[in-house]
């Protein structure tokens, strides 16, 4: 088996195809009743695991999540005891705010407590989650306020700092600025879902941005194939950036990163395709 093609965030190794958790925890963007069902169906230890089994066999080694009180680490580590291989954790936390914390600063005592639960978690790679990061924007003066304290104690706790968000102007200013970051998540998909600004425009923030781009969405939270996502994905980001999907079952996994890799590889797809009676005609003899 092909080992999945990798890139640097920092120093830090990782996959260019990256573990979405959002389909684990229910976080469908869909109807309540359809996250319930899914998370219900997936969200355990044991079926989480194997998961994340199924992609780190392809190589896939990273995975993005709220590290906090889920099941996913407990998932990570099993799945660690199954392949007997690390993964890479890049996580996407929150931090306390209030009215005055773009004014005054965020509570640091509160940074500090936040940072050493994930840096005892084992967390490689610390963003910022978009509710976080993009409250902090400030389009009038062109910055992400408050941001340095936090990447600074990132940094002291030797886990890299990066900035998780929906606003295609943090990447813009961030780079503008020259804070302390390896890394940026930014939804992008070929359908515009949860983007601020036309399709075109965030690929060429992505294109110009000075640091390798974790892309999330990529499949619009289920409403674009995986063959249509990918393919968009993969030919018109650059080899320094990722793509993160997310899966709710072992065959969905495998399926994907055999996918990714024949279209990196632009080779010609084998996966099965869905039979139904209505392709009866066009199916060969």
């Amino acid at each position: 088996m092909d080992a999945f093609p990798r890139t640097l965030v920092g120093d830090v190794s990782v996959s260019r195809l990256i573990i979405g958790t959002n389909w684990f925890l229910g976080y469908t963007h869909s109807t309540h009743g359809q996250s319930r069902t899914n998370a219900e169906r997936v969200n355990h230890r044991d079926a989480v695991a194997g998961i994340i089994q199924a992609f780190v066999e392809y190589g896939v080694d990273a995975i993005m999540c709220p590290h906090t009180d889920t099941v996913i680490p407990e998932a990570i580590e099993e799945a660690r005891q199954r392949t007997g291989k690390p993964l890479v954790v890049i996580s996407t936390f929150a931090l306390p705010m209030n009215r005055r914390t773009a004014l005054d600063g965020f509570d640091l005592g509160e940074v500090e407590r936040v940072l050493d639960a994930q840096a005892a978690r084992g967390v490689d790679i610390a963003m910022p989650h978009q509710s976080v990061t993009d409250n902090m924007l400030d389009k009038c003066s062109r910055e992400i306020r408050q941001m340095a304290p936090v990447c600074a104690q990132i940094r002291a706790r030797k886990m890299v700092p990066g900035l998780s968000t929906h606003a295609p102007e943090t990447v813009v200013y961030s780079d503008e600025s020259g804070l302390d970051v390896e890394s940026y998540i930014q939804p992008y998909n070929l359908m515009g879902f949860l983007m601020q600004v036309e399709v075109d425009w965030i690929s060429r923030i992505i294109q110009n941005a000075k640091k390798p781009v974790m892309t999330i969405k990529s499949m619009a939270a289920g409403q674009v194939r995986p063959f249509q996502a990918l393919t968009f994905s993969w030919n018109s980001i650059r080899p320094c950036d990722m793509v993160t999907v997310g899966t709710s079952s072992v065959h969905e996994a495998r399926e994907l990163c055999e996918m990714s890799l024949q279209i990196l590889a632009r080779q010609p797809l084998t996966q099965e395709l869905q039979k139904t009676r209505s392709k009866a005609s066009i199916t060969p003899q």
